[in-house]
């Protein structure tokens, strides 16, 4: 174990996109790209001003080589995570402790599942999880937290201590659709019809167009920006991702990007936003400056469908929460995080909570699974 150490970096410029990018697993997840953590940081996204200083974690062999990386931000709130801890902080201040500032290893404002110890082997993934716990132990912080794990790194976490949380989102799962139709023939008959009338309504006087590289050009982007900003105010209270954030999306990961726009005339009147990985399409925000019935459902929901099974990708990723993703052919998946608590009291009622809200969402699960708008049997 002594033959590994550490590098602290305050920013992902700090190391070559190369070296980052070499320890990325062989299935593409945009969001774990040099190019993505980047535009999240040059774009002041990301940044010790919004609340997440970067302060990823490098490990090297005895011969100084990059042999594993963790994207890693000290954050001063709770905000752009996706799973909920402020009952816990304020159950910490109320006994007079601090949370905040926090260790947090995830993807900014992706509640997206992925590895988070970018590294081979257990031995690799154990030093590293071992080292961010001495960190949080020097700096005196309230604790770890690991966000939309896969199980391999939630297993070696779990064994150094980490409490486990469960969640649940909802997925399309392509099971080798010809197209959109071959899908629809597999729900019954009244969820089919439902789906083909909100088509039906949403398309109405619209033109739909999947834009991605070159296609997409400087105006779609500001149509798609004061969309993105409406869609936050009303929903979050704030936008996450700056303007330029998108110009650097354009310049350095358009061909990992489907820009889903909808036309009345030569007026845009919706917008989504999808990355793509090597089998997954991610669908991430998404807005509209005039109320338009379904198009929210069509954008979000059904392109992406349709684009999953002309590319024969495995599944799409439709974000966060959603129950009215279910009746429309999304169905309930669990997702896992990992948190280590410095402070003995509020570890032991959160492990506590945990067991409880583990059996309620595995439950949640196994009662949602029942009701999908697939045939029976």
């Amino acid at each position: 174990m002594s033959s590994f150490s550490i590098q602290l970096l305050k920013g992902i410029n700090e190391i070559s996109e190369k070296s980052w990018d070499m320890q990325l697993p062989p299935c593409k997840n945009p969001f774990l790209s040099w190019r993505f953590l980047h535009a999240c940081e040059e774009s002041g996204s990301s940044s010790p001003n919004t609340g997440w200083t970067p302060k990823h974690l490098i490990l090297r062999d005895n011969n100084k080589n990059h042999i594993g990386s963790l994207p890693l931000y000290l954050k001063s709130h709770s905000q752009g995570e996706y799973v909920f801890d402020h009952g816990w902080a304020q159950a910490l201040e109320r006994v007079g402790e601090n949370y905040y500032p926090k260790l947090q290893c995830s993807i900014p404002f992706t509640p997206v599942s992925g590895p988070r110890l970018l590294t081979k082997g257990e031995k690799n993934k154990a030093f590293l999880s071992t080292e961010i716990i001495k960190l949080c132990e020097k700096w005196g912080l309230s604790g770890i937290h690991f966000t939309f794990l896969q199980d391999e790194d939630l297993n070696i976490l779990k064994k150094l201590g980490f409490s486990h949380r469960e969640d649940r989102q909802f997925h399309f799962l392509n099971r080798g659709y010809n197209n959109f139709d071959n899908f629809l023939n597999s729900l019954s008959s009244r969820k089919r019809k439902n789906i083909k009338k909100e088509r039906q309504i949403a398309n109405e006087g619209v033109t739909i167009k999947r834009l991605s590289g070159d296609d997409i050009k400087e105006e779609h982007w500001d149509y798609f920006w004061k969309c993105y900003i409406d869609t936050s105010f009303r929903k979050w209270g704030r936008p996450y991702l700056t303007r330029y954030f998108f110009e650097i999306m354009q310049d350095t990961m358009r061909d990992d990007i489907i820009l889903i726009m909808a036309f009345e005339g030569d007026q845009a009147v919706g917008a989504a936003l999808n990355y793509i990985g090597s089998d997954t399409i991610y669908g991430r925000n998404w807005g509209s400056l005039t109320y338009k019935p379904c198009l929210h459902f069509e954008l979000c929901y059904y392109q992406a469908i349709e684009a999953a099974i002309e590319h024969k990708l495995k599944k799409v990723e439709a974000g966060a929460q959603g129950e009215h993703k279910l009746a429309r052919g999304y169905e309930p998946v669990t997702t896992h995080s990992a948190h280590y608590l410095s402070h003995p009291g509020l570890k032991h009622a959160v492990n506590k909570y945990l067991t409880r809200e583990r059996n309620a969402v595995e439950s949640e699960i196994h009662y949602l699974s029942k009701h999908t708008p697939f045939k029976k049997g």
